[in-house]
């Protein structure tokens, strides 16, 4: 498989789990918005992943979260909703969580990855979508992604010039300067759990390697109250 992406749109999730920080609320009234649409979404992505079966197990969901290029295992991934939806804040709680989504007569938290790594809140558009943990991970949590870039095979890729084995180094460049807020601080924080290593593709473009399991097992992550 070449650095083309072949798939561009959702994938499915299971309706079982916790709310980060969340759990004593009760259900938003009303459906999910636009069932139909959501329908459509899923049919088409269950045909394409079907096709995806042969593909390599290094397949990689690529999204773009404000300035960042992620790659997040499929395994990890869930349901992939269009933008807009209705989201309903909840009071004192964290800048980064978005509030409270109802996707087919289930509550998941929003959050905002980047603003989470101390940058700036994701900018949102019509190619905006939220990006559900998967069933596997028994959190219904959700991200906002500025736009969904396919599937890769990172396979060949370059780790980043300067990335120690490990990745340890802050999750993105609002990340570099909220690990290094601090000025008492005497060496720059390392790379949260989640955040694995910085790849370059064939076409110089960097991305960085996104654990949705590691980030549902943050505690920061889990506890969106103030």
């Amino acid at each position: 498989m070449n650095d083309r992406a072949i798939i561009d749109d959702e994938v499915l999730l299971d309706d079982h789990r916790a709310i980060p920080g969340f759990e004593r609320l009760g259900a938003l009234a009303g459906d999910a918005d636009d069932k139909g649409h959501l329908r459509q979404f899923q049919a088409r992505l269950s045909e394409r992943l079907r096709h995806a079966d042969t593909a390599p197990r290094v397949a990689r969901l690529g999204l773009l979260i404000g300035g960042q290029r992620w790659l997040v295992d499929l395994a990890e991934a869930g349901e992939i909703v269009p933008w807009p939806v209705a989201i309903t804040p909840v009071p004192l709680t964290a800048p980064w969580f978005r509030g409270l989504v109802n996707l087919r007569g289930v509550l998941f938290g929003v959050s905002d990855l980047d603003r989470f790594a101390g940058g700036e809140a994701t900018p949102l558009s019509r190619d905006s979508r939220l990006l559900a943990f998967g069933a596997s991970l028994n959190l219904n949590a959700a991200l906002l992604v500025s736009r969904m870039l396919g599937l890769h095979d990172p396979m060949g890729w370059q780790v980043a010039e300067g990335e120690g084995a490990q990745g340890q180094e802050p999750a993105s460049a609002a990340g570099v300067a909220h690990a290094q807020a601090s000025v008492h601080a005497q060496t720059p924080a390392p790379a949260p759990t989640w955040a694995g290593r910085s790849l370059v593709d064939g076409e110089g473009r960097t991305w960085r390697e996104l654990s949705l399991a590691r980030l549902a097992a943050d505690e920061r992550f889990l506890s969106a109250g103030r």
